[in-house]
């Protein structure tokens, strides 16, 4: 069952939010300067767990991760804010380097598991799917959980946040990530798919959808 507890609202410097659903433990905890967001998920049969960016404030990130360690360690795209405490955690837990080629040249590690649209990344005995979502960077990618009890959980680094899609620098990239975002995301997910970001409050599918015409016409 779905703790009705979580809110999703953290603050730099205060404790983890965190969410017990039925196979996978969620933990976000909000991180350095840009207010980050950094998730650990765990799987609750085998206790195998991956980190969803290592943004930053290391010390945090190890003391979230514990005595029980981390398999693998994802990256949502190449900007600093998202991998400052990448290095010192791979260091301290070992864990493998997941992330997309396109933007893996621009990250402080190797990547040991390359991954593209669709692949998908063990957590213990449950799994991520990757979307590709193009636009704010060429690798940009959300991690896409489908809990076999409820709802689908969807990690979207700075490709989608409450309000509208990531930032972008120009009119093509704005159009390449918001037709990725209306066809990888609102056109196959329902209202109910609860959205984590990169950095500050989560959201669904549902409470964005009506504003797609609104991002559209406001091209950002």
């Amino acid at each position: 069952m779905d703790d009705v507890t979580y809110s999703g609202d953290t603050r730099v410097g205060g404790p983890a939010d965190v969410r017990e659903l039925p196979e996978l433990t969620i933990s976000k905890l909000a991180v350095g300067p840009m207010d980050n967001n950094a998730y650990l998920l765990r799987c609750r049969r085998s206790g195998d767990a991956v980190l969803i960016d290592a943004a930053a404030e290391a010390d945090r990130i190890l003391e979230l991760i514990g005595s029980d360690g981390l398999a693998r360690a994802i990256t949502t795209h190449r900007h600093p804010d998202h991998w400052g405490a990448l290095a010192e955690v791979v260091g301290t837990t070992g864990a493998r380097t997941v992330a997309h080629p396109d933007d893996a040249d621009d990250l402080p590690v190797s990547i040991d598991e390359p991954v593209e649209h669709g692949s998908r990344v063990p957590v213990g005995e449950s799994e991520l799917q990757v979307v590709h979502l193009r636009g704010h960077t060429p690798g940009s990618i959300a991690l896409r959980y489908d809990d076999p009890q409820g709802t689908t959980h969807l990690f979207t680094g700075d490709s989608l946040f409450p309000g509208g899609v990531g930032k972008t620098t120009s009119a093509g990239d704005f159009q390449s990530l918001i037709g990725d975002v209306e066809q990888r995301v609102f056109g196959v997910l329902g209202d109910d798919t609860w959205i984590y970001p990169g950095h500050g409050k989560d959201t669904t599918l549902g409470a964005e959808r009506p504003s797609l015409p609104e991002w559209h016409a406001r091209g950002w």
